[in-house]
């Protein structure tokens, strides 16, 4: 879990910390810093997209995986919502992202070019893993 406020990560769940170190929160602290100062570049790109020009905006992303131990098969997911409605979001049987907006529609074809097959990989080999 990222805070914002206190720009730190730290784990929410009790297993995590026993399988972690500092070096591990300290490394996901510096990409979490990173990401929000992506995301608040994105809320001015979005906001621009959706004709807004003030207010509060909020740009939420989920990801991770689930592993069936009994078939083996992963399932992942990449979403992200703006102000709390779906924006877009990784298919894993396409491999592709699907726009939920059309407002969207930009983000997904650079993402399917750029993004993609790193965020696949990560899915279904890296995250598996934890």
């Amino acid at each position: 879990h990222y805070d914002s406020n206190t720009m730190k990560t730290e784990p929410k769940q009790d297993w995590m910390e026993k399988i972690t170190d500092q070096q591990y929160w300290e490394s996901q602290t510096q990409t979490a810093q990173g990401d929000q100062q992506v995301f608040k570049a994105d809320i001015e790109i979005l906001k621009q997209r959706f004709n807004q020009t003030g207010g509060v905006h909020m740009i939420q992303m989920i990801v991770g995986c689930e592993w069936d131990d009994e078939t083996n098969k992963i399932t992942g997911f990449d979403q992200f919502a703006y102000d709390g409605e779906d924006f877009i979001a990784l298919d894993l049987e396409t491999k592709t992202y699907t726009a939920a907006k059309q407002q969207a529609l930009i983000t997904k074809h650079k993402w399917d070019r750029t993004d993609a097959a790193f965020v696949m990989n990560y899915l279904t080999q890296i995250c598996p893993g934890w």
